[in-house]
């Protein structure tokens, strides 16, 4: 059924539903049409494909039996467990999974201790943020391999705030977001943005936070100052009364995913920023276009109540402020986040990062929407692995491309730069810096492909292919599926495997195919495309983050795999990628009720997996044995601590094998 206006969603149910609409009017090949046109529309219609659809999406060996593919000896040695739900956390006989930070837990020195019936906003800043998303660790001594010591750093993307904050929400879940208090919304804007926390594994295996250690940090939405670099920095669009240089900005949020650059700073990624803003969006305004195809205005937050900055018509630039990514160095706890305008603007998922054969960085991104592009930034300048303090430029020049996906199994990558083809003045392009504010608007005029919601893309350092994660699209019509986007109403989305030309990721041109579409095998309903070997717990749906371990094995974490579509929860999958198994995965960690799985990240040693607990409890109204609307007082579970008087609380756990050793073997 259709619940745009079903009164008690929560806040991450309406944004997934205004992202279900899709604000990409391209009349570009999408990639489900290059799919079809590649390998024929009949056999991709059929619930099933036939087996010469298979050979052109996967490699021969593929194509076993399933006897034989369930007779081969796979990368991943642990037992699988059963996909499920209820209210715990689970994960694969011989490994524990502890809770290593919580929702409000102290961060920095003199945090007070967590008190959920009287938070404030000061105190908030200086405790653990909510809805922990990406998770990156660097070991401490920067620079070094150590893998039982580090820094995590850790995203704080979005707040649920009827699971925040005691009686906002009635029984039904109902709540109106004007009903938040100046408070609330300043602990809202505390919670958001990221937290830096030292890490330490002791003799016993266990991790603990370093409490009180000089490189614990809170990044905000509330106060942190930010410095604006690249093309874009400085341009009026981005000129406020606040900031009549465009070149600073308070905060960051919404920020989703990341990635960590060769010299050991962070990327974190402004994602779906456009639902902070509030405001009419009229023709007559200068930037009507620009957000309109970003959505900017929907107001999801009450912070324009209190903040003139998120009022479009007190502020009506502040939206260029954001969207972009950012990088911040952990090692330094006292120094400026950068905004790096010269990596494009759009609703960032993160960055998969590269060090070229040429010595360039090369970095991988989707935008998260549906009909959305995948990109990928080129450097001018060549990475000082020596000298960390030498690549402060790396990422404010080169190139931004976006990829159109051809029929014949050939990616092209279309530079987006000022003056080249449409983008020029007479389409509204002045500069390079309005290519940059409207990224997505310059991809579709370059006729790039659009994508079923393209989220995490991880290049593989061992053996060059790239994975790009590609989590669903309800609203693909049957006369929009292509190549690469091969499903009509794609609810379980999929997995593209591409190949640089020659290894080099430069290139303007790559090979690609499809490793993996997802949902139930044994339902012809779903079409989906695995390796016969896989079994009835290692399918999933929707998947969003992903991580290459340190022997280049896949990990996939899910987003939407949930019980509303599949019976099961989000969790964590390993996947293999060569050999005779290629396209089989197995389910490793499986998360609570109502939950999305985040990270992942590895230590050096791939003895310890860190992953994020994103919104438990959410959307307790579609599990059966809860059957309402999960609120602050009556949530479907109370984990991690299962205790009465506290809520239930995202975090971070720390992922480890009884005895020691590798993840997974």
């Amino acid at each position: 059924m259709d619940k745009r206006n079903t009164p008690y969603l929560s806040r991450s149910a309406r944004y997934e539903l205004s992202e279900d609409i899709g604000r990409n009017h391209s009349e570009a090949p999408t990639l489900g049409d290059v799919i079809s046109a590649r390998l024929g529309r009949r056999s991709l219609m059929r619930g099933t494909l036939a087996a010469t659809a298979i050979g052109a999406l996967t490699p021969p060996a593929a194509l076993l039996t399933a006897g034989a593919a369930k007779a081969a000896v796979g990368s991943f040695g642990f037992k699988e467990i059963e996909a499920g739900v209820d209210e715990d956390h689970h994960v694969a006989e011989g490994y524990s999974a502890d809770v290593l930070i919580r929702w409000g837990d102290p961060v920095v020195a003199g945090a007070p201790a967590f008190d959920p019936e009287a938070q404030t906003a000061d105190a908030q800043e200086m405790q653990f943020g909510y809805n922990n998303d990406f998770v990156g660790y660097v070991p401490l001594p920067r620079g070094s391999a150590t893998p039982d010591h580090g820094l995590l750093v850790v995203n704080h993307e979005y707040t649920n705030a009827e699971l925040m904050f005691p009686g906002l929400a009635d029984a039904e879940g109902n709540y109106e977001i004007d009903a938040l208090t100046r408070e609330q919304v300043e602990i809202e804007m505390a919670a958001h943005g990221l937290s830096v926390v030292e890490v330490r594994r002791g003799t016993d295996g266990k991790w603990s936070v370093v409490p009180d250690s000089t490189y614990n940090r809170r990044i905000t939405a509330r106060s942190t100052r930010m410095r604006i670099s690249g093309p874009a920095a400085g341009h009026p669009r981005l000129q406020t009364n606040a900031d009549p240089t465009g070149t600073t900005v308070i905060g960051t949020f919404n920020n989703c995913a990341g990635g960590i650059t060769p010299w050991g700073t962070i990327l974190t990624a402004e994602e779906n920023f456009h639902g902070y803003f509030r405001g009419e969006l009229t023709e007559d305004m200068p930037e009507y276009r620009n957000y309109k195809r970003l959505g900017v205005g929907a107001g999801e937050y009450a912070w324009a109540n209190y903040h003139v900055r998120f009022d479009l018509a007190k502020e009506p630039n502040e939206p260029n402020r954001f969207g972009w990514m950012v990088e911040v160095n952990p090692y330094d706890p006292n120094s400026t986040p950068v905004k790096r305008t010269a990596l494009g603007r759009f609703k960032h998922e993160g960055a998969g990062m590269i060090v070229n054969a040429d010595g360039r960085l090369v970095a991988y991104m989707g935008d998260d929407e549906r009909f959305d592009y995948l990109y990928k930034y080129v450097s001018k300048g060549r990475v000082d692995l020596q000298n960390p303090e030498a690549n402060a430029s790396i990422l404010d020049d080169g190139t931004l491309y976006v990829a159109r996906f051809e029929e014949s199994g050939k990616v092209t990558w279309l530079p987006l730069v000022h003056g080249e083809g449409p983008l020029t003045a007479e389409n509204g392009f002045e500069s390079q810096a309005d290519v940059l504010i409207e990224t997505r608007r310059a991809a579709d005029l370059l006729k790039a492909t659009p994508m079923d919601r393209p989220e995490e893309v991880e290049p593989n350092p061992r053996t060059g292919k790239v994975y790009v994660m590609l989590t669903n699209n309800t609203r693909r019509s049957a006369d929009q599926v292509d190549g690469p986007n091969p499903r009509a109403e794609n609810a379980f989305g999929h997995i593209i495997e591409i190949t640089p030309d020659n290894g080099d990721h430069a290139a303007e041109t790559s090979g690609w195919e499809v490793l993996v579409k997802c949902g139930d095998p044994s339902d012809p309903a779903h079409g989906a495309l695995w390796n016969p070997a896989v079994s009835e717990n290692g399918w999933f749906g929707s998947p969003d983050n992903c991580a290459i371990d340190n022997q280049g094995r896949l990990w996939i974490t899910t987003d939407g795999n949930n019980y509303a579509y599949s019976g099961r929860t989000d969790g964590v999958w390993a996947m293999e990628t060569e050999g005779e198994l290629r396209g089989t995965s197995k389910l490793f960690y499986r998360v609570p009720v109502g939950a999305e799985m985040c990270g992942p990240a590895f230590t050096p040693d791939d003895e310890t997996l860190f992953v994020a607990v994103q919104h438990p409890a959410d959307g307790g109204e579609e599990w059966p044995e809860f059957g309402r609307p999960s609120t602050y007082d009556d949530p479907s579970t109370r984990w991690p601590d299962f205790d009465p008087n506290m809520p239930v609380r995202p975090s971070v756990v720390a992922i480890t094998k009884n005895g020691g050793g590798v993840i997974g073997s």
